[in-house]
Parts: C-alpha cells; sequence; structure tokens
C-alpha cells in the first residue's frame, strides 16, 4: 500500500532523530508509530532515560491519533482552553512538545513520531528532523 509507512522509511525517520539528537548532545527515545497508532519502530539511546521510553511512544501515538503536534494540543489543553483535561482520555496522552504527525508527500498523516528524554525544545527539535526524513 502507497500510503502505508514502510519498515524502511520508519528506520530512516529513527536515523535521522539519533542524528540530531548526537548533534545537540542529548540522548532520546525514539518512538515511530503507524497510521493506526502502533509501534512501528524504537530506539533508546545509550544512557537515555528509562521513563522516556513511555513518554516517547505516548508522543508519537498522542500526535497521530488527533494528527497535530502534541506541543500544540498542550496549548489547547491549558485551563480554560478547549481540550482543558483531554490528557486523560485514550489511557493518557501527552500534551507537551515532542510528537510530531508524519505526512507523506499528498499530506496525508501515515504515523507519527515520539521524542522524550531532554528539553521539551530538544524532544521537538529531535522529532522535527526525524519527520523531515520521511520523504527523502
Amino acid at each position: 500500500m502507497a500510503d502505508e509507512l514502510t519498515l524502511e522509511a520508519a528506520e530512516r525517520i529513527v536515523g535521522a532523530a539519533k542524528k540530531k539528537a548526537a548533534e545537540i548532545n542529548t540522548k532520546m527515545d525514539i518512538a515511530v508509530v503507524d497510521a493506526g497508532g502502533n509501534l512501528k519502530a524504537f530506539v533508546r539511546m545509550d544512557g537515555a532515560w528509562l521513563g522516556s521510553v513511555d513518554i516517547a511512544q505516548r508522543k508519537a501515538r498522542t500526535a497521530r491519533w488527533f494528527d497535530m503536534e502534541t506541543g500544540v494540543i498542550g496549548k489547547l489543553s491549558q485551563p480554560g482552553g478547549p481540550l482543558y483535561g483531554i490528557e486523560h482520555s485514550n489511557g493518557g496522552l501527552i500534551t507537551f512538545p515532542g510528537g510530531v504527525p508524519l505526512k507523506n508527500a499528498q499530506g496525508d498523516v501515515v504515523g507519527a513520531i515520539g521524542v522524550s528524554g531532554s528539553t521539551v525544545e530538544n524532544d521537538h527539535t529531535v522529532a522535527v528532523a526525524g519527520a523531515a526524513a520521511l520523504g527523502k
């Protein structure tokens, strides 16, 4: 299926994310999920936080289930916001930066990447670098 996220693409995305993490001198947990939110590829860099294994996977699933970056969901889920409390749904979502949907050349969401292990700014930077590798 042309719109399916292949293992080769998922591994390329993880590789690009690992490269960016090394460039900014941080250790990350990196998860890639397919269009159904199922784990397709995962890596825990040497020395990355154990607690971030679950967070990275939840960021990826959150980004896929709502087809938007987790940081955007976080802004909408603040007290008084239209999505306030959403993080308690779906068995627990992550609503801070580090999750990014993966879109094919036609703009269809085919999966998502979730990254955790540093500041949310670094998590987001590494996730964006990984996502950019989808089309390569």
